[in-house]
């Protein structure tokens, strides 16, 4: 018999989900009517489903008829989509077993190219995360450079992280009231690899995972990805309703849930302490594993920087919360520099999952993060004043030139989410790529097709000039009039 792995419950077998259902493909799907030829239409967007990531690769499509019934047309027209499909490479038909999908030679899904933009002059208002000053970088670098020449006689490998940057956020974690040892940190490429990790060792294919809506959209394609089911629970502009939370873990008993309690990316609300006690209660109750991305939990710009979320746990119960951060939010998203925090027993786990990977992390970059959050006293206030100046900007000019929307100021952060009041989010995204403002529409954020066209998540990370240009030419491309229905030409989606 097969020896249980340590941290799953025994009874969880894995599920592997090929098949997309015709109700689920429909509810993607346009609705075919009103449109000459409708087969041309229905292929467009599943090609665009199929590119934007929103349909998996090699999944098998609906039966012909089962499609035709669902979406109310004739079976010919869905075998003329399906042949259209095939032809222009977006689906493969095996002998006696359906039609699968597939990319044509060249291209590649939206969700591989979403941090890669081309390289022009638009005001790119797509990735919250703001850069790093030349003076810091270079006393850093040269700082380190002594630092750097001690390890080249050494082999360079450190899966678990250099062991002094490992101490060093060991610190951190403790002088923020969570006591923790060198033992609990995993260092990790950023806090979306530290999540892909552990996504790889505790959830297999077909697993519930309980996630809010709207969410980071990298985190959820790492889910998509990992054919994990997904839970929602909601976020507004209010934050969480704690109700609907308890009931999901109660009723779903999920394997793991992943929240952002901490100025939530993209709503920016900041979670009660009450209500972090109840989500663990309730997590207990239920054992789901709860990673907390605290990512953005040091931008506190009006309120005091809250404790890890693990500190509301009992002390046996804290090896049930997986805390991951980084410092591409605070410092700059190119050192690439993660962490994530959790019981000895899984970092072992997880350091020996990420050997098949990436063996380790740049020593240069793990050093120069060492010393970069050693001036974390010094570097971070100015940073902070920095992202207040810029979202009191952002606000005026929305309230200059797009008095009709609206928002709630989040109390830390990087962004605005805002109500455009009518649901024009990725039109308004499409047309104001020609006026030079890169931004995508609330969409991306969402746990299912079509929620939040009516939002937008605005940055506050340039400066402030550039943040009233970026606003003045979103309020032209609206007053010029957006495309209906949005045009889907295949632009690259990228987030951070």
């Amino acid at each position: 018999m097969a020896e249980a792995h340590p941290f799953r419950p025994v009874d969880r077998a894995a599920r592997t989900q090929r098949t997309l259902g015709s109700r689920q493909l429909a509810a993607m799907l346009p609705d075919p009517s009103g449109t000459r030829p409708a087969y041309r239409h229905l292929a467009r967007a599943i090609s665009a489903l199929i590119l934007d990531g929103r349909i998996a690769l090699h999944v098998k499509l609906p039966a012909e008829r089962e499609l035709a019934t669902a979406l109310h047309t004739s079976r010919a027209t869905i075998t003329a989509v399906y042949d259209l499909l095939r032809e222009s490479g977006y689906a493969h038909s095996r002998q006696g077993s359906g039609t699968w999908t597939a990319l044509p030679d060249g291209r590649a899904p939206h969700g591989i190219t979403r941090l890669l933009g081309p390289q022009d002059t638009a005001i790119d208002l797509a990735r919250a995360a703001p850069g790093l000053s030349q003076q810091t970088l270079t006393e850093a670098l040269s700082r380190v450079a002594p630092q750097l020449a001690e390890h080249v006689h050494t082999p360079g490998y450190h899966p678990y992280g250099l062991p002094e940057l490992r101490a060093a956020i060991a610190e951190r974690f403790t002088r923020r009231g969570l006591a923790t040892v060198p033992e609990q940190i995993l260092v990790t490429s950023g806090a979306q690899h530290a999540l892909t990790l552990v996504l790889g060792l505790l959830c297999r294919p077909g697993d519930r995972l309980m996630v809010e809506n709207p969410s980071y959209p990298n985190a959820l394609e790492a889910m998509r990805r990992g054919r994990l089911r997904t839970v929602s629970v909601p976020v507004t502009d209010t934050g969480w309703d704690i109700e609907i939370l308890e009931s999901t873990l109660r009723q779903v008993v999920p394997q793991l849930a992943y929240l952002m309690p901490d100025f939530h990316n993209p709503t920016g609300c900041l979670m009660p302490e009450d209500e972090r006690a109840r989500t663990l209660c309730a997590a207990q109750r239920s054992g789901t594993w709860l990673v907390i991305d605290e990512t953005l939990a040091d931008l506190a710009l009006d309120v005091p920087a809250p404790p890890p979320f693990a500190t509301h746990a009992t002390p046996d119960r804290t090896g049930q919360v997986i805390t991951i951060g980084s410092m591409s939010k605070t410092h700059w998203g190119g050192l690439r520099i993660g962490w994530l925090r959790a019981p000895a027993r899984l970092v072992t786990e997880l350091a020996g999952q990420r050997v098949a990977t990436d063996m380790g992390g740049s020593v240069l970059d793990q050093l120069l993060a060492l010393t970069l959050l050693a001036q974390a006293a010094d570097l971070l206030p100015p940073r902070l004043e920095q992202l207040r100046r810029r979202r009191t900007a952002l606000a005026a000019a929305l309230t200059a030139h797009l008095p009709q929307w609206t928002w709630h100021l989040p109390p830390g952060g990087l962004s605005l989410w805002v109500d455009l009041g009518e649901p024009i989010a990725s039109a308004l995204a499409e047309r104001a790529l020609d006026y030079g403002v890169r931004i995508e529409g609330g969409t991306h954020f969402a746990t299912g097709p079509g929620l939040f066209e009516r939002r937008l998540r605005i940055p506050y990370t340039v400066p402030s000039d550039t943040l009233h240009e970026a606003v003045r030419r979103m309020a032209t491309a609206l007053a010029d009039g957006l495309p209906h229905p949005p045009t889907t030409r295949q632009q690259p989606h990228w987030v951070a």
